[in-house]
């Protein structure tokens, strides 16, 4: 059963977050999800913001850059933000991206080592356990959390992911994978089928793996020229199957193409220029939501 969830885009002031996260829970929308993008605002202090503000709709973060962030600390805020708000926090991390990286003086030589040391570490923390280990980056010497999450209310970590590598390491290493918008129905074929090779590799396949993929969609007046601008601006003009502007019906059926092809969660990422946050994610949740209710 697909999920659906909208964007809350860093291109936002941090205040406007209060509105548009409750009206995501008074509406009923499942999935609010955030972004931590350099140099806007963070990931885990919107997130916690977002779920005290709310009472019911799921909080996602998706991604955490793993070069800005120490696992030990990025394990002690995502077991405090399950503890305090329990099934509701969504957190995944990844790469990041590499020139930001490099800005801040973070830049990892191989990303890759470093995502699977992370995850590796990171998800023990969660459950738990108490870490030594000594890797090319993630290095912890008897590290356990005092306030693990409650071992009852599962904790997923999900990878933000594009590349084949990338992709199984995900299978292989987190509960989840988050994909760009970017990422057309065909590729989002490509990448459950990546994802299973790792899962299987790691003898995970038997474990429930969630994909996210954000899809860039406009509405209202202006939407197909807000849509054009946008993939023109991220250098995919000619793409159509990248974004899907029209009524709750068009955008109701470009989520289910994508959920056909293995999206377990549909983001749905407002243009960066959207006129209406509040209206957006009203129209998601009164109008989108309820098509595809009707056709689980």
């Amino acid at each position: 059963m697909t999920e659906l969830g909208v964007v809350f885009r860093p291109q936002l002031p941090p205040e406007r977050l209060r509105s548009v996260a409750r009206l995501a829970d008074e509406t009923g929308l499942e999935e609010l999800w955030l972004w931590e993008d350099c140099f806007r605002e963070g990931g885990i202090s919107t997130a916690a913001a977002a779920l005290a503000w709310t009472e019911r709709v799921r909080i996602g973060v998706g991604l955490l850059p793993v070069p800005l962030r120490n696992v030990a600390l990025t394990a002690m805020e995502a077991a405090t933000l399950h503890r305090m708000f329990p099934g509701r926090a969504l957190l995944g991390v990844g790469h990041g991206i590499q020139d930001w990286m490099e800005q801040v003086g973070a830049r990892a030589e191989s990303p890759l080592t470093l995502l699977r040391e992370y995850l590796t570490a990171l998800r023990a923390l969660l459950r738990g356990e108490r870490i030594t280990t000594q890797g090319r980056y993630v290095r912890l010497d008897d590290v356990a959390l005092d306030w693990p999450p409650d071992g009852a209310v599962p904790a997923p970590v999900l990878a933000g992911a594009t590349g084949p590598r990338t992709l199984r390491l995900s299978g292989e290493t987190a509960d989840g994978t988050i994909l760009t918008a970017s990422t057309p129905v065909e590729g989002v074929r490509r990448a459950r089928r990546l994802v299973d090779e790792g899962r299987k590799a790691a003898g995970r396949d038997h474990e429930p793996h969630r994909v996210v993929v954000y899809l860039l969609a406009a509405t209202g007046p202006g939407a197909e020229a807000r849509l054009r601008a946008e993939l023109e601006a991220e250098g995919q003009a000619g793409v159509p199957e990248l974004g899907v502007a029209g009524d709750a019906f068009a955008v109701a059926r470009a989520v289910r193409a994508l959920a056909d092809a293995g999206a377990d969660t549909v983001v749905l990422q407002p243009t960066g220029d959207e006129p209406d946050p509040e209206g957006f994610v009203r129209f998601a949740a009164q109008e989108v939501q309820p098509l595809l209710k009707g056709s689980r």
